[in-house]
């Protein structure tokens, strides 16, 4: 029939347009996915291997766990997501972090979510996702995430960035303070008091972290960064005086013109030894 082999060109053009989104942007794709609850886009455009790892779901492969998976989150999606909101994105090479607030109602309230998606490919066919945020929006508390990524030695910042973390290892205070802008802000994983503005909010919100008698140590995993925003994926080892079991986490500094830090936003589900 004459009218079929336009029909199959068509098919393959729409194929190729999957494809193109997807490399293009594949975190907006992701989040498609989940709120669609259909992995199928996901795999056309990445027909190799496509890696999740999720802090609720934990490590998600293969097809039918990854059907299963956004499934799962389109049921909890369908109920309690308003809209997507795009924070930033951090592009090196393969790999970019994307930040997203997530605007959730539950139980009738409005919920402002902060989630960092971390997409990385090693060629044109597979994929992984790393997805960082609070889990208390979909389970009511925060559960400890094992690290997911060894450290690297090599996972070396710089700048005002590493100036920084020197000075949260060693419970410096003012060391900390420091390193940020005059308006400069940090913003904690949840909570509607989370963000810490100006070097007094900020000296009082350190103050409160080292009161468990130190610093807290960072082992550094990966480092991606633009020269703006600095993203560090990393494991947290020690708050205060002793050491805590490893926790997978992330932490997005953004620099200013003047190479110091105007915020730096965290995504974990870190629960302090002393109470703020």
């Amino acid at each position: 029939m004459p009218w079929f082999p336009d029909f199959v060109a068509g098919a393959e053009l729409a194929r190729r347009d999957t494809v193109a989104a997807g490399r293009a942007d594949p975190v907006a794709q992701y989040v498609t996915a989940l709120m669609r609850g259909d992995a199928e886009p996901l795999e056309t455009a990445w027909p190799g291997h496509i890696v999740v790892l999720d802090p609720y779901a934990g490590e998600v492969h293969g097809h039918r766990q990854l059907r299963h998976f956004f499934q799962t989150s389109r049921s909890f999606l369908a109920e309690r997501l308003v809209d997507v909101e795009r924070v930033a994105s951090t592009h090196a090479g393969r790999r970019a972090v994307v930040e997203l607030l997530a605007h959730l109602r539950l139980d009738g309230e409005p919920v402002t979510w902060p989630v960092a998606v971390v997409v990385q490919s090693v060629d044109d066919r597979s994929v992984t996702f790393r997805t960082y945020g609070s889990q208390w929006p979909v389970v009511g508390r925060r559960p400890i995430r094992a690290a997911i990524l060894d450290p690297d030695p090599d996972a070396e910042p710089g700048d005002v960035v590493t100036r920084y973390l020197a000075a949260l290892a060693a419970g410096d205070r003012d060391g900390v303070v420091q390193t940020f802008t005059a308006d400069g802000y940090l913003r904690e994983p949840i909570g509607s008091d989370a963000l810490h503005r100006g070097t007094d909010e900020l000296a009082e919100y350190f103050s409160q972290s080292f009161g468990a008698g130190g610093g807290i140590d960072y082992e550094r995993c990966c480092v991606t960064d633009d020269d703006v925003r600095c993203a560090l994926e990393y494991n947290c080892v020690r708050w205060g005086g002793s050491p805590v079991p490893a926790q997978a986490c992330l932490i997005v500094f953004e620099r200013d013109a003047g190479g110091l830090l105007a915020a730096a936003r965290c995504y974990d589900d870190l629960e302090a030894p002393v109470g703020r």
